[in-house]
């Protein structure tokens, strides 16, 4: 059995699909310090949906990593900037970036049955509820390299 996701002779390990269910707790929004990815177009979405300019969303948010663009985060915590901590919801949910879209089915977490283990471990709608078939997880690793 295979476990990468790029060969194109063998299936890879997850074959037989994924289980996922979003539990709402927040965790992915919360954390270790990363980039949340966004590109222009999801810039334009989320400043729409809050009723701004995209200049003035993106003064605001976003921070410019070489030539990438990520959300900032919260000082001290790594919350990303739009989720509320209080309600442990994220304010910008049916705008919200590809990135967050596609968790927890990135290619970092499917690389390995041992990676996908350890995004069980940390996620708690991972491996549990729905069952994604594989051409569904493939879409969702292909939108964004996380």
């Amino acid at each position: 059995m295979s476990n990468s996701t790029d060969t194109k002779d063998e299936n890879p390990w997850y074959a037989d699909g994924l289980r996922f269910r979003c539990t709402g707790c927040g965790d992915c929004c919360t954390g270790a310090p990363g980039y949340i990815w966004v590109n222009q177009a999801e810039i334009d979405a989320l400043a729409e949906h809050l009723g701004i300019s995209s200049d003035a969303f993106e003064s605001k948010y976003v921070r410019k990593i070489g030539i990438r663009r990520s959300l900032h985060e919260l000082p001290g915590s790594y919350d990303c900037v739009l989720f509320d901590a209080e309600t442990r919801k994220c304010t910008v949910y049916e705008a919200r970036p590809r990135q967050c879209r596609t968790w927890p089915f990135w290619n970092s977490n499917v690389r390995t049955e041992k990676t996908w283990a350890e995004t069980c471990e940390v996620c708690p709608g991972s491996g549990k509820g729905k069952l994604y078939q594989l051409e569904e997880i493939e879409k969702q690793v292909a939108i964004v390299k996380v």
